[in-house]
């Protein structure tokens, strides 16, 4: 059998689909005697008939009919090549998914999102948002394409299957109310804080730094109250029911009525971002991932010259 000619292909699907000779070539301003000569040798090369004649017009053969069903998948097939190509030709279109995980979902992320948007506003952007064990999943599935991480010095991502690149530290904090007498301390040593009642975060990663870290200074913590999210910490702290650790991103509301102390040789978390090793990224992807380092590069130099800010909530003072 001889290469397929495409061109023939669709010139049988005009034919099929009025029905005749005649109305194809004038829909596609061709002669019918050229129609009849292409669809010939159409038919020479397949070896078989393609067309059957009739008194008012044509019809596919049994042959014809099969030989249209792969035409349209050839069809569909050069669609989609063609619209991954125009990804490539200049990010006209496409789709960017990306994951994300709270404490960033609502500091780091949405500055990275808007930014990227403004400079490929027609590629389509989606974020999840789940915890470390979750995205790295939803990476090797293929559902997201980069994603944020986290890790800690003794607990470092070691995962072949991704490429892992640093973006920044975001150190521990000590929440603790406006009114305690550590609130304008200055950076204070954990092992000064061996009297004090904590709020921890349950089963979350923050709960395994404040034990180590209370551990490392020769001492249990004793927890007064176990917190679903970072929002609950605040307004038991608030309510001195006891202080906290938190990570400095998971900040970027800070009650009115709290304050963020620094904390010797703190324990700093990496921010990630990783993506398959084995997967190329889309050009999407490739823009994406510089948005990311410019704008973990902003946020780093910003927190070096103003530390979070409480937010004024609706009768604050």
């Amino acid at each position: 059998m001889a290469d397929l000619d495409l061109r023939r292909l669709h010139l049988l699907r005009e034919v099929a689909r009025l029905g005749s000779l005649t109305s194809a070539a004038a829909a596609l301003s061709f002669t019918t005697s050229a129609v009849s000569q292409q669809i010939a040798k159409l038919e020479q090369e397949m070896g078989v008939a393609l067309l059957e004649r009739r008194p008012r017009g044509v019809a596919l053969t049994e042959a014809g009919t099969a030989l249209l069903r792969y035409a349209d998948d050839i069809d569909r097939t050069i669609d989609a090549a063609r619209a991954e190509m125009d990804e490539f030709a200049g990010l006209r279109r496409g789709q960017l998914r990306m994951g994300t995980f709270p404490t960033v979902g609502a500091s780091l992320m949405p500055d990275v999102v808007l930014a990227f948007r403004a400079r490929h506003p027609d590629v389509a952007v989606t974020v999840v948002s789940a915890r470390r064990g979750g995205l790295i999943e939803r990476l090797k599935r293929r559902d997201i394409e980069l994603t944020l991480l986290w890790d800690y010095p003794w607990e470092r991502i070691e995962d072949d299957e991704l490429t892992v690149t640093p973006l920044m530290s975001d150190p521990t904090v000590l929440l603790v109310p406006r009114e305690h007498p550590l609130a304008d301390a200055g950076p204070v040593r954990v092992a000064d804080l061996r009297d004090q009642e904590w709020v921890v975060r349950d089963e979350h990663p923050v709960a395994d730094v404040l034990s180590r870290v209370c551990r490392d200074a020769g001492f249990e913590p004793r927890v007064a109250f176990a917190a679903n999210d970072y929002q609950e910490t605040q307004g038991m702290v608030a309510a001195g029911i006891g202080i906290a650790l938190a990570p400095q991103l998971a900040l970027s509301a800070l009650r009115p009525d709290i304050v963020s102390v620094p904390i010797e040789r703190s324990p700093n978390r990496r921010i990630l971002l990783a993506h398959l090793a084995s997967r190329r990224l889309s050009p999407a992807g490739q823009q994406a991932a510089v948005v990311f380092r410019s704008t973990a590069r902003r946020a780093q130099a910003r927190r070096r010259q103003d530390p979070p800010r409480p937010v004024q909530h609706p009768g604050a003072g």
